[in-house]
């Protein structure tokens, strides 16, 4: 056995990420660790494959990951084992929704900059205004 038996998995099964790469070769032991803390759940069968790869999903297509070579391992790897495609373009519609945030957080600034220069900000709805 070797000193790092869930890397080498990862690597033979086709889940290894060649990102990866460089952080293993300045430190095995703490990238073990990091594959450790992240397979414990599918490991320990805590989570079945199918909601395991479902959330693997949503982490890997979330506006603050995009990454796409996860995203096609495990969409692929959920529809092997019997997820269906409407159920995994339901877990994408749900992580779309992080992008809101983008909005939360840009359109006050954007007010303040109009004030700023003078402009025109439309008036917000009130939770007593009714719209006609």
């Amino acid at each position: 056995m070797t000193a790092t038996p869930i890397s080498d998995a990862a690597r033979a099964g086709g889940q290894w990420n060649q990102a990866w790469d460089q952080a293993a070769a300045f430190d095995a032991e703490w990238m073990e660790k990091f594959l450790d803390m992240g397979t414990l759940p599918m490991r320990k069968g805590v989570l079945d494959p199918k909601t395991y790869e479902l959330i693997a999903i949503a982490v890997d297509a979330s506006c603050t990951h995009l990454y796409a070579p996860g995203t096609r391992r495990h969409i692929a790897a959920a529809l092997d084992p019997g997820v269906t495609p409407e159920e995994i373009m339901a877990v994408l519609q749900l992580v779309a929704v992080l992008g809101i945030h983008s909005v939360a957080h840009g359109t006050p600034l954007l007010v303040e900059e109009m004030k700023a220069r003078g402009l025109p900000v439309p008036q917000a709805p009130t939770a007593n205004s009714k719209e006609d």
